[in-house]
């Protein structure tokens, strides 16, 4: 394409019309690029689909759990300022984290297990089912509510990490404890 002389460089108007010439015979023997993209467009999205729904879906189950975190707190401080408000503390506490719940958790799905002065009550499933209550104010769970004593509350929730119809972990559940002290 160039000649060389002297140490400078001199354009050679013949050669480089070769070049273009071989260029134009090798590009129409070799025929279009155009489908290349189409090719490779579609060889490529299902796998960025599959990666951006995998995204999607656990953020969905990570903010589900930052909203069962928070209901569940909130509940376990409901739990430890109620101690002589309550015959049922679990039902108070079930309907606290009930009401804190986003709308798009079902809390039919919650169970709840308590911890009262070191008795276990649950698990309940449900918020209805949830029931520690006695006749006497000074018996059973509420009268397990000592002050100064730790009340604790475990409240799991099924989850679904679906992808494409394809269950990850079947067996999925979130988890949210607080333990609070009974004031």
């Amino acid at each position: 394409m160039y000649d060389i002389h002297h140490d400078a460089v001199v354009f050679n108007p013949k050669q480089e019309t070769r070049v273009a010439g071989l260029l134009r015979r090798v590009r129409v023997r070799t025929g279009s690029e155009t489908g290349q993209a189409i090719v490779e467009m579609a060889l490529a999205v299902p796998i960025l689909l599959l990666l951006v729904t995998g995204i999607a879906t656990f953020g969905i189950t990570f903010a589900n759990y930052l909203s069962l975190a928070d209901a569940v707190g909130i509940g376990g401080r409901q739990l430890a300022i109620s101690r002589a408000n309550t015959t049922n503390p679990c039902s108070l506490v079930a309907s606290t984290v009930q009401a804190a719940l986003p709308n798009g958790m079902v809390a039919g799905n919650l169970t709840f297990t308590y911890v009262l002065n070191g008795s276990t009550f649950g698990p309940y499933t449900g918020v209805a089912a949830s029931t520690c209550s006695s006749a006497s104010n000074t018996t059973g769970a509420a009268g397990d509510l000592v002050e100064g004593k730790n009340a604790q509350v475990i409240v799991t929730y099924p989850c679904s990490l679906s992808v494409y119809g394809h269950n990850i972990a079947p067996t999925c559940n979130l988890t949210s404890q607080v333990t609070e002290l009974v004031q």
